[in-house]
């Protein structure tokens, strides 16, 4: 058993080490920047647009917020449930763990990812959209499988992204989820495993047997209350180290351009390091360029297509670019995080702390309850990302099996919570990895060939507006 297990690990390294390399890395890149120069840098260009199509339209048009069809959701809940599977430990451990093992530069290169993600996010959810359809039982079915069979014409491309879909949702959206939720408690408040993962098999069941409008009811509720607490905790921090703000700030930048290597010839915090840990954890969070939240998307009662692109933009600012920021600056500012010692950890081939572990002794400094909150805040992460990603699955398996499947894999995944929850899951972390990256690669082969649809739905719509605007 235990050579099996070491097979699988080298198998997995290797293709991990593809699908996370430099190549990949580049073409994530590649379809962000393509999409952010063909808009004419709709992002900050339309900032003005996107933001009052979105954010602001909460407060101006209630029918943003609410929906009166029974099969679909309102933009506002769409938003919510794709941040519910976004929004999880990666904004806390993964920003952590990138500071620690790329440097503080890694953020900046986050931030790159992210700000060209949010054409890549753009892109899929316009398509998505665009592409979507009703199944037997009135609901909106869209996603990457669908635009890739309906508007790429290769129905076995779409297979194979369903089949990675599905296997993610058990990785990435399941076992480690709850995995995370289970250390958590232990650690915090002394609660054993197997008590979790009953409460937590209790409490997703009852929200996902009840399908996508009673995922959406909670998370519309749960993700802006669990997001604000956060923030706030983290602004406190950073708020309490204020005067350290501007020199993170350059720390950060300095460091994204660092070309020194450690002592005896390992390799340091290089920007080739810096880059791969910051671009490859800024998907991981804000998962710009895999297909998945345009699952959620399509739900959404929205009839115009780019309307509901602009929510995707949204999407990524909010979880990487804002959440993602302040765990950051929260730990730079703090003092707990030292680049000479971590460097030399590196070279001496010390492990450093974990990112978990970064993170709460940097909440530690100014909160005294820091490693608490910081616990509680990765449950309640990580219990949304379980709700979104149980959708995803859900989706993909309808796709792949048909809808009488999608009762069969509910019970599956709520099953497999408990054994997220007590059993040892270093292997299904690094799969779950493997699993979100290989979800990408027929995702960004769709969009980088139907990118002349986008621009032209893009245009077409900015043109509308600009007439409505004229009074035309």
């Amino acid at each position: 058993m235990e050579q099996i297990i070491k097979s699988v690990e080298k198998i997995n390294g290797v293709l991990n080490d593809f699908i996370w390399g430099p190549v990949m890395l580049v073409f994530f890149l590649f379809v962000g920047i393509m999409f952010t120069a063909r808009t004419g840098f709709f992002q900050i260009s339309k900032i003005k647009l996107w933001i009052s199509s979105t954010f602001l339209a909460c407060f101006k048009n209630k029918g943003v917020l609410k929906t009166d069809d029974k099969h679909s959701i309102s933009q506002f809940q769409s938003l919510c449930t794709a941040l519910a599977a976004t929004i999880g430990t990666g904004n806390i451990a993964g920003v952590a763990t990138a500071i620690a093992s790329g440097g503080p530069g890694a953020v900046f290169w986050m931030w790159v990812s992210a700000f060209f993600g949010m054409m890549t996010n753009f892109a899929e959810n316009t398509l998505g959209i665009k592409y979507r359809y009703k199944n037997e039982k009135g609901e909106w079915i869209g996603g990457a499988m669908i635009y890739i069979e309906r508007g790429l014409k290769c129905k076995w491309l779409a297979i194979v992204f369903s089949v990675f879909c599905v296997l993610a949702s058990f990785g990435i959206g399941n076992m480690t989820q709850a995995n995370s939720i289970a250390s958590g408690l232990e650690s915090a408040f002394k609660i054993p495993p197997y008590i979790t993962g009953i409460v937590i098999m209790i409490f997703v069941t009852l929200v996902i047997f009840g399908g996508i409008k009673r995922i959406a009811s909670v998370t519309e509720k749960f993700v802006p209350l669990m997001a604000a607490m956060y923030i706030i905790g983290g602004l406190i921090v950073i708020f309490a180290n204020v005067t350290d703000v501007i020199p993170a700030f350059k720390l950060i930048f300095t460091e994204a351009f660092n070309f020194r290597a450690a002592g005896g010839g390992v390799l340091g915090y290089g920007i080739s390091v810096a880059m791969r840990k910051g671009i490859s954890r800024g998907v991981f969070s804000n998962e710009a360029g895999l297909g998945s939240s345009v699952m959620v998307h399509s739900a959404s009662d929205v009839e115009e297509p780019v309307i509901q692109g602009m929510w995707g933009v949204f999407e990524v600012f909010a979880d990487t670019l804002v959440v993602c920021t302040i765990t950051a600056l929260a730990i730079l500012t703090s003092g707990v995080y030292d680049i000479d010692v971590y460097l030399a950890n590196i070279a001496a081939g010390v492990e450093n702390v974990s990112g978990i572990q970064l993170t709460s002794a940097a909440f530690e400094t100014v909160i005294p309850f820091g490693a608490s909150f910081v616990s509680i805040a990765i449950v309640l992460f990580a219990f949304s990302t379980i709700l979104g990603w149980s959708y995803y699955g859900e989706r993909a398996v309808e796709y792949l099996f048909g809808l009488k499947a999608v009762k069969v894999y509910k019970l599956i995944f709520v099953i497999m919570l408990i054994v997220g929850c007590v059993a040892s899951l270093d292997l299904a972390w690094a799969i779950a990895d493997t699993l979100n990256g290989f979800m990408a690669l027929p995702n960004l082969i769709a969009i980088t060939l139907l990118s002349g649809q986008v621009i032209k739905m893009t245009k077409d719509y900015l043109k509308k507006v600009k007439d409505e605007k004229n009074g035309l």
